[in-house]
C-alpha cells in the first residue's frame, strides 16, 4: 500500500516494475491521508485516517482493484481535529484504536460501528502507540514529553514518565518481556534508544546513543526471533539488534546500508514470508525521490533445506482470539498461534460484516457527545451548522440583555434599601 496526500494505492505483493500512473486508487478522503494499517485477520480490510476528521474502513475486492474506489465500507465520526494514528487491536477482530489532534484516542467497536470508549488522559499530540501481546496493555508517547502505560479500557494510566532527558518519539512493546523501547533525541540532540521496565517507568533501564542524525528513528520488533530493527527517516541505514533479558539487553548485531534514503517503511506479515529461503523479515521502503518501493529481506544464510524450525516459532496467526464484545467486557486472550511449517493457507470462514450505516444524530461516550464538535463535511451541514450558531448566538445576546435588566433592577433595590432610615423615615 503506498500512501499518498489524499488517496492510497494498493498494489500486489508480488509484482514489480513501474506502476501505470493510472492504476485504481483508493481515494475518498477529503484531506491528506495520515495513517493506513491493515487488519490483522481480514486480508482485504483497510482502516485509514485523514485530515478530514475521519476514520474509515475499506474493504478491497478479491484481486484487487479495477477501478477508483470512492466509498468507504465504514465512515467513522467522533474526532473534532485530524486523526494522524490508527491501531487495530492484536488479538480482538472488531477493535480499532484512533488517536487525533484533539489529544484523544477513541476505542471504535466497528461490529457497532461507532466509538464506545474514550481515553482522554494527554496534554497534547499522541505521537505513537503500541499494544503487548493481548493486548491488555496500550503504550503511548506524546508530545508533552510523557511515556504511558494505560489500561485501556478503564482509560486509567498505570504507569508515567517525564522524559526530559529523552525526549520520546516512538514506543513499542517488547512482545512478552515486560519491556518498552523508545526512540528519541537526547538532550544534545543525538538520536537515541531507551530501553523500559513496563511496571517501572521512573527511569530507563538502557539508554545509548545512536548517531547525530536528525530524522525520527522507526522501531521494528518481531517477538519470534527477539530481533529489534530500527530504521531512520532521511537516511538509508538499518541497523539490528538482539533483544535479552539479562545485561546488556540490546546486543549490536549488524547494519542494512543503502544510499537511497527512505521516508517510510511498512512490514510484511509473517505468513506472507519465504520460509524456504530461511527469510525471518520484511520491509517495504518508501523512497519518494525515485518514485520506488523496494522490498529489503532480512535473511538467515542457512544451506539446508529443511524448515529451520529454531527460526520459526509459532507465530501469531490469522485468526482473532477475541470479538470486539469479549475484549470491551474484560476478557483477555493470548494471540491464536500457527505455524508456517506447512506454508500459509488463507482461511475462508473469516468474513467482515460491516453494520448496517445509520445516520446519527449523537455519539455519547464518556458523557461527551463526540458528534457535536466533529467539522461540517458537506456544504449543507456547514449551512445547518452556521444557522445553529446564529440561532444560538441570538439566544445568548437576548440572555445577557435580560440579565443586564435584572442587574439594574437589582442596583436600584440595594439603591433604595440604603436610602431608608432604620426607623423607617
Amino acid at each position: 500500500t503506498k500512501l499518498d496526500p489524499e488517496e492510497a494505492e494498493v498494489m500486489p505483493g508480488g509484482d514489480s516494475g513501474r506502476l501505470d500512473s493510472h492504476h485504481p486508487k483508493v481515494c475518498g478522503h477529503q484531506g491528506n491521508v495520515l495513517d493506513i494499517k491493515w487488519n490483522p485477520f481480514f486480508e482485504n480490510i483497510i482502516a485509514s485516517c485523514s485530515e478530514d476528521t475521519s476514520v474509515r474502513i475499506w474493504e478491497i475486492p478479491e484481486g484487487g482493484l479495477r477501478r477508483n474506489m470512492n466509498a468507504a465500507l465504514l465512515e467513522l465520526y467522533g474526532h473534532s481535529r485530524r486523526v494522524g494514528l490508527i491501531e487495530w487491536h492484536p488479538t480482538s477482530s472488531g477493535i480499532l484504536f484512533s488517536a487525533g489532534y484533539d489529544y484523544k484516542i477513541l476505542i471504535w467497536n466497528l461490529e457497532l460501528g461507532e466509538p464506545v470508549k474514550m481515553i482522554d488522559c494527554h496534554s497534547d499530540v499522541v505521537l505513537s502507540m503500541s499494544f503487548n501481546t493481548d493486548g491488555s496493555l496500550l503504550a503511548t508517547s506524546c508530545k508533552d514529553r510523557k511515556l504511558r502505560v494505560i489500561e485501556p479500557r478503564s482509560g486509567r494510566v498505570l504507569q508515567e514518565a517525564n522524559c526530559k532527558n529523552h525526549r520520546v518519539n516512538r514506543v513499542v512493546f517488547l512482545g512478552n518481556m515486560k519491556r518498552l523501547l523508545t526512540t528519541g533525541f537526547s538532550r544534545w540532540n543525538t538520536r537515541q534508544i531507551a530501553l523500559w521496565d513496563q511496571e517501572d517507568l521512573s527511569m530507563p533501564m538502557v539508554e545509548e546513543d545512536i548517531d547525530g542524525l536528525s530524522g525520527l528513528l522507526f522501531p521494528f520488533y518481531d517477538a519470534d526471533t527477539h530481533m529489534l530493527y530500527l530504521a531512520g527517516k532521511g537516511d538509508g541505514n538499518i541497523r539490528y539488534f538482539e533483544v535479552t533479558t539479562e545485561k546488556p539487553y540490546l546486543q549490536y548485531l549488524m547494519e542494512f546500508r543503502s544510499p537511497a534514503p527512505q521516508k517510510g517503511l511498512g512490514v510484511m506479515p509473517k505468513h506472507g514470508l519465504d520460509v524456504g529461503a530461511c527469510e525471518v523479515f520484511r520491509f517495504y521502503k518508501l523512497i519518494p525521490l525515485k518514485g520506488l518501493i523496494e522490498p529489503i529481506s532480512m535473511i538467515v544464510p542457512r544451506r539446508s533445506d529443511t524448515y529451520q524450525e529454531d527460526i520459526y516459532p509459532m507465530t501469531a496467526g490469522t485468526e482473532p482470539a477475541l470479538s470486539a464484545g469479549e475484549w470491551l467486557s474484560g476478557i483477555n486472550r493470548d494471540p491464536v498461534l500457527m505455524s508456517l511449517k506447512e506454508g500459509y493457507s488463507r482461511p475462508n470462514q473469516l468474513v467482515f460484516k460491516a453494520p448496517v450505516k445509520k445516520e446519527k444524530r449523537e455519539v455519547v461516550v464518556n458523557g461527551i457527545d463526540l458528534l457535536e464538535n466533529v467539522p461540517p463535511r458537506t456544504e449543507n451541514e456547514m449551512l445547518r451548522m452556521f444557522f445553529r450558531q446564529q440561532e444560538e448566538l441570538r439566544r445568548l445576546k437576548d440572555e445577557l440583555a435580560s440579565k443586564d435588566v435584572r442587574i439594574r433592577q437589582l442596583e436600584l433595590e440595594l439603591n433604595n434599601l440604603k436610602n431608608v432610615s432604620p426607623n423607617g423615615v
